[in-house]
């Protein structure tokens, strides 16, 4: 009789494959059958080391065992009494973790709905391996419209990690020029978009604003995207913007840092906005129509219209069953990896 096969973190530093039964779908649920997930390498990463202050908000939801991912796409391979049966056999996109099987409460009267569920259709036309990275544009989406970002302003990234690339390429869309970005390691610039516009920038070995000033005509940046999570930076990122600039803190810092409000917010003028991925609206406004399913449509769109890239951003797809090794890879040295994609075929 087949298992359910889940990824999880029984303790600090390890990673295991815990085996279960079959979830088995309520009423008003989808089961399905995964085909691929992606490891978000910043949440996962801090829930695997335990890197974060007791008592926090990362202490509370993120301790041991703990059940990581919410990149996961595959199949409907059935459905509850009060579901639509025409789901069956659709691909969907889910937030559920690392796991064979998983189950999605679907909304709405008619079992239709996919809004605020965290379950959206994957169009043909985008392979699975694309679609898996869903949840990271999402949450870059969401940041760089928090941040009003407009046509001919300079934009400087820090960290280019996934979310980093992402913004990085969806800032060039806005219209954004100069975009620096900025990161110690190598191979991450090396990813960038060998593009006029976008320029790399290894803090080790260069200033940052005296790179800003140089790519934009003597000026401060209009906007910095924070994407490396290290609070510390905070200050000398402020120190990059033009009066009334934006710092946009769409990474997650783990700990309390020191910081001079008069002199570097106050003075200056500048804006410091908190984007975390739940800042979306969980229903179409008038003055805010992009819900979380309406940025991952459009990125399914952009895959599908060749605007996006993907294949550079994929570190190694593995099994499942190699999930110890990738985790242990990336505690190692995170800045060598990417996307790290796993398989589920064999499940």
């Amino acid at each position: 009789m087949a298992k359910n096969q889940t990824v999880y973190f029984p303790e600090p530093h390890k990673a295991d494959i815990l085996v279960s039964d079959i979830p088995v779908p309520g009423d008003d649920d989808l089961l399905i059958k995964t085909y691929r997930t992606l490891i978000s390498t910043g949440t996962e990463m801090t829930a695997y080391s335990a890197d974060y202050e007791p008592g926090s908000v990362w202490d509370k939801n993120f301790s041991c065992p703990f059940y990581p991912g919410y990149n996961n796409v595959g199949v409907v391979i059935d459905a509850g009494k009060n579901i639509d049966r025409s789901w069956i056999g659709k691909r969907v996109a889910t937030t559920k973790p690392h796991a064979a099987y998983v189950t999605v409460t679907l909304g709405g009267e008619d079992g239709q709905a996919s809004g605020g569920n965290g379950c959206t259709i994957v169009p043909d036309g985008v392979s699975d391996d694309d679609a898996v990275f869903f949840t990271i544009p999402q949450i870059v989406m969401n940041g760089i419209r928090t941040s009003q970002t407009k046509w001919g302003e300079c934009a400087v990234v820090f960290g280019l990690g996934l979310l980093g690339q992402f913004a990085v390429r969806f800032l060039q869309q806005c219209g954004a020029f100069p975009i620096i970005g900025v990161d110690t390691a190598q191979h991450r610039l090396d990813l960038l978009p060998k593009e006029k516009g976008i320029v790399p920038c290894n803090p080790k070995e260069e200033n940052v604003l005296d790179v800003v000033k140089k790519h934009n005509s003597g000026r401060m940046a209009d906007v910095v995207i924070e994407l490396t999570g290290n609070a510390d930076l905070l200050a000398s990122q402020v120190q990059l913007l033009r009066q009334r600039g934006r710092v946009v803190i769409l990474s997650s810092p783990k700990k309390p840092v020191l910081f001079d409000f008069h002199d570097y917010c106050c003075w200056p003028s500048v804006s410091i906005i908190g984007a975390h991925n739940f800042s979306h609206p969980d229903f179409p406004q008038d003055n805010n129509p992009w819900t979380k399913e309406r940025h991952v449509e459009m990125f399914f769109d952009l895959v599908k219209l060749g605007k996006l890239d993907l294949a550079p951003l994929v570190s190694r797809k593995l099994d499942f069953k190699d999930a110890a090794i990738a985790y242990e890879a990336l505690e190692r040295n995170r800045g060598n990896e990417m996307g790290i994609i796993f398989d589920w075929s064999q499940a």
